[in-house]
Order: C-alpha cells, then structure tokens, then sequence
C-alpha cells in the first residue's frame, strides 16, 4: 500500500501543476504556446490521477488498455461532433 505521504507529494504535484496553468494564463504568452503549455501539463495532470487516485498503476494492464480505448472513442466523438457543427 502506498503511504499518506506519496499521496501528499501527488496532491502538491497537482496543485503546482494546476498553479503554473494559471500562471501560464496570465504571463501573456502568445495563443498556441499558452495553448500547448496548459495542454501538457493538463495531459500530465490527468495521467497523475488516473495513475494514482484511481489506481489503475496498481491494475492489470488489460484494464488500463481498456481505459485508454474509452478515451479514445471518447476523444474521436468529441472531434466528430465539432465536424457536425461547421
């Protein structure tokens, strides 16, 4: 089992993680690099919690297969639907 503290360390990693988008918001970057900066640490964020809080590091890997294919179609339906609307 996984200690209070790594736990700890994961919740700091995402609350800075989540402070530097903000930042990244406000530093008056252009669009894209804004845009791309707070995607990847949106994806790295996202990694983090289906990692650990919803411990699927810890799960077989048909499960985490499983996930990735939900987010996927999930992904391609979404891009689908912004077709739909031009």
């Amino acid at each position: 089992m996984v200690s209070t503290k790594f736990y700890t360390a994961i919740f700091a990693t995402l609350f800075v993680s989540a402070t530097v988008q903000v930042g990244v918001e406000f530093a008056g970057l252009d669009y894209w690099t804004a845009f791309g900066i707070i995607v990847v640490l949106s994806f790295a964020k996202a990694l983090l919690v289906a990692a650990y809080f919803q411990h699927l590091r810890w799960e077989p890997r048909s499960l985490s297969y499983l996930m990735v294919i939900g987010l996927l179609a999930a992904l391609a339906l979404t891009t689908a639907a912004s077709y739909s609307i031009l």
